[in-house]
């Protein structure tokens, strides 16, 4: 569900945990995809700040597939997608 969300996204996507973190502390996310088959000491973070700031978040199985929805050609483990 959450792959064809991100790849129907073409522009507005934030690819990588720090690019998702300082994206979602300067308020631009509305919604936040994490790969389960990341490292979850780095998801936590992610998760984390998601679940403070309420913004909604999604969870797919894997991150070699989500970086395939971004039209990226390596895996990443959090996705953002812009307001």
């Amino acid at each position: 569900m959450s792959y064809e969300k991100v790849a129907q996204v073409k522009t507005g996507l934030i690819i990588g945990t720090k690019q998702t973190m300082k994206a979602m502390k300067n308020g631009e996310v509305s919604e936040v995809v994490i790969a389960d088959d990341a490292d979850q000491q780095i998801t936590s973070k992610v998760s984390r700040l998601a679940n403070d700031l309420g913004i909604p978040c999604d969870r797919v199985d894997s991150k070699k597939k989500l970086g395939e929805a971004c039209g990226i050609d390596v895996g990443t483990a959090t996705v953002a997608i812009k307001q």
